[in-house]
Formats: structure tokens, C-alpha cells, sequence
């Protein structure tokens, strides 16, 4: 897994590449844990992430419950393996998906 961090102003975007599983998943914990404080805006880019396991829905349910907090969280470009994913899991009521 690749991850791409870019921080403009207060929208912080996260790019994820490839599986995001229970051995990928504390890499993107580690990633936004603690380092949200001044974000208000969350987005995470998942045009090229392949895969998506109950470790890293755990990882986006976390950031979630935070940017209810303090603004908003967007997943963008979600392939249909990993919108489906979503929908079975009912993550797809949660999360904003675009």
C-alpha cells in the first residue's frame, strides 16, 4: 500500500494505493492519528485502492466520528469493488461517497 499526503490549508487529502487490510491498516492510522487537529476538511482518494478489509473501514469510522467533530470527510473515486464493499457493509450510509 502507497499512501499520499497533501495539505492544503485546512483540507488535508489522503491518496491510498492498493490494499488497505489488517496489515496496511495501522500504517494509515498512524497517518491521521493525532495529526487531524486542524483539518476541516478530510478526503480521502480512493481511486486507486483495490481492496478494503473490516481493519481499514475501522481506520475511516474512527476519522469519521472526528470529522463530525470539526467538518466534513469525503471518500472520492472509490472503485466498484470497494463501493460495493461499502454497501454490504452499510458504510455507504455513513460515509459521504463521491
Amino acid at each position: 500500500m502507497n499512501i499520499k499526503k497533501n495539505l492544503e490549508g485546512q483540507t488535508l487529502l489522503i491518496a491510498v494505493e492498493g490494499r488497505l487490510d489488517t496489515l496496511t491498516a495501522p500504517e494509515l492510522d498512524g497517518e491521521i492519528q493525532g495529526k487531524l487537529n486542524d483539518v476541516t476538511e478530510l478526503v480521502f482518494d480512493f481511486q486507486n485502492l483495490d481492496y478494503i478489509s473490516s481493519a481499514g473501514l475501522r481506520i475511516l469510522l474512527s476519522a469519521q466520528k472526528i470529522m463530525n467533530k470539526q467538518g466534513r470527510m469525503v471518500i472520492r473515486g472509490a472503485k466498484p469493488e470497494v463501493k460495493e464493499i461499502f454497501e454490504v457493509t452499510g458504510f455507504n450510509d455513513i460515509l459521504t461517497l463521491e
